[in-house]
């Protein structure tokens, strides 16, 4: 599409993939959403982003990023039927972390029928400069039906000046204070528009990557309250499993099953497990002061897996290994693309992805958390481990970061 075209698009769940290429010295790129009445949002829980993952409508969602073969795509999910009679327009954005658009190759906003899978939209932005954040496209009602609109505006200010000009009110703190106010629960969907925020919204994040896979929560002032891991996935209509030589592996997104995990070691001398498999599901105000939510199929964001540590413990905790096995569905990783992220109840969230599966791997280590004495801190760790046959992949992964614990058979 030329930029100031437009395009209708059916009134139902739309994917949309805001795409450029990776390489050296490529600023990270992430998708947001406004939903905007009268041109400005109805308050600060109209804009869906990194930090604020979902409307409370139900209508947008934030699903995160994949890596596959040179391309990064972020995701945002769109579900026109949901959004609310009042909201007019709702507007597709991207903004550069680490750079300007000007070294972001390939850049474009793709819009598919999720359903369908089949591409209704695409705008390809070309000839960024020192632009720093775009709006890229736009959903709005014409006559009680929907289009798209490639609009290709770009600001230097960054995603702070974006979300300022609709009415957005950014918090920009060196470091959270702390506090003792519980973690806030999310509103059930609702077609009643959202209430105004208590607080500004904070846009500070934290990536890590292989380069630097590492972040102390100490300075980030994220050392109490609840820290909430979350796993979320996306896998191809045929998910491949380990396909070279033995074979392929055909799965739908529903019968995959992968279950977040973690290996404690508490300073007491005391280790273990919380999983899904056993019912071993934790405890949050007693020992092992882990909790993991249930068990998810979906892979979505703010619901696929999630675990949560009481930081407000943290003196207990010597070590925490988390990791992600494949319980049924598929031999192995590929073909799978995941984010984890960590959302501590103070501080900046944390975020990586995964590497591409190369191997026929059935438990990936994501990240551990170690206290120093000193520090709290978190490493990416993404790696994928091949149990021996046999072997267990809770037995294997304990085998490699040394946890010494001994395992007898489990079942959901």
């Amino acid at each position: 599409m030329p930029k100031g075209s437009n395009v209708p698009v059916p009134t139902t769940a739309l994917r949309v993939e805001l795409g450029r290429r990776s390489g050296p010295g490529v600023p990270d790129v992430d998708a947001s959403a406004l939903l905007l009445v009268g041109g400005k949002v109805r308050s600060d829980a109209d804009f869906v982003f990194y930090n604020q993952p979902a409307h409370s409508s139900g209508a947008v969602r934030h699903e995160g990023k994949r890596d596959e073969g040179g391309r990064v795509t972020d995701t945002l999910v769109v579900d026109l039927a949901r959004v609310e009679q009042s909201v007019e327009t709702v507007v597709l954005a991207a903004s550069a972390d680490g750079g300007t658009f000007a070294a972001v190759p390939d850049l474009y906003i793709e819009v598919r029928d999720a359903a369908q899978d089949a591409v209704v939209a695409r705008f390809d932005s070309a000839g960024a400069t020192v632009e720093t954040a775009f709006v890229l496209g736009e959903f709005y009602r014409r006559q009680g039906a929907w289009k798209f609109r490639a609009v290709g505006q770009g600001y230097g200010s960054g995603l702070e000046g974006l979300a300022t000009d609709f009415g957005i009110t950014v918090d920009e703190p060196q470091q959270a204070a702390p506090a003792t106010a519980p973690a806030p629960v999310a509103p059930p969907p609702s077609s009643s528009p959202p209430p105004p925020s208590s607080a500004p919204v904070r846009l500070t994040k934290v990536t890590l990557t292989k380069a630097a896979p590492s972040v102390s929560l100490t300075k980030q002032g994220g050392t109490s309250g609840a820290l909430r891991v979350n796993l979320n996935w996306q896998v191809r209509k045929q998910f491949s499993g380990w396909a070279g030589k033995m074979g392929r592996s055909v799965a739908t997104h529903t019968d995959l099953d992968l279950d977040l995990c973690a290996l404690y070691e508490l300073t007491d001398g005391s280790k273990g497990v919380v999983q899904s498999l056993g019912n071993a599901f934790g405890a949050l105000h007693r020992p092992p002061y882990i909790h993991l939510d249930g068990d998810d199929r979906t892979g979505a964001l703010e619901s696929g897996e999630n675990l949560t540590v009481n930081l407000d413990h943290k003196q207990a905790f010597r070590r925490i290994l988390i990791f992600v096995t494949i319980y049924e569905g598929a031999r192995s990783f590929a073909d799978l693309h995941a984010t984890v992220t960590l959302r501590p109840q103070h501080g900046a969230p944390i975020d990586f992805s995964l590497d591409e599966c190369t191997v026929p791997s059935t438990v990936c280590a994501l990240a551990l958390i170690t206290n120093t004495g000193s520090d709290l801190v978190v490493r990416r760790e993404a790696r994928y481990l091949v149990p021996e046959r046999g072997v267990s992949p809770q037995r294997t992964v304990d085998h490699a970061y040394g946890w010494g614990m001994n395992w007898t058979p489990g079942r959901k």
